[in-house]
């Protein structure tokens, strides 16, 4: 059950991040899989920060889409894209 919560923080949290970063989603498996690195990397980012992730499924979703966000905008500078 917690590797289907895992993927749908994944998926909801991917999916905002291509809503703010192209305007539309990545589909079902680029959602959850651009979601769960960028959870991770969003996790990560939080604790150095020095920033509590405990507060529920809204933080939770909240961070990881901010750190998808993040991972896109780095891979977007590498890429070129604007």
């Amino acid at each position: 059950m917690e590797f289907l919560y895992f993927l749908l923080i994944g998926a909801i949290s991917g999916w905002l991040a291509g809503q703010f970063w192209r305007g539309s989603g990545f589909g079902l498996i680029g959602d959850i899989i651009i979601g769960i690195v960028g959870g991770v990397f969003g996790g990560w980012l939080a604790g150095k920060l020095g920033i509590a992730t405990d507060g529920g499924v809204i933080v939770q979703i909240l961070v990881a889409a901010v750190g998808a966000w993040i991972l896109l905008f780095i891979i977007g500078m590498i890429r070129g894209n604007k």
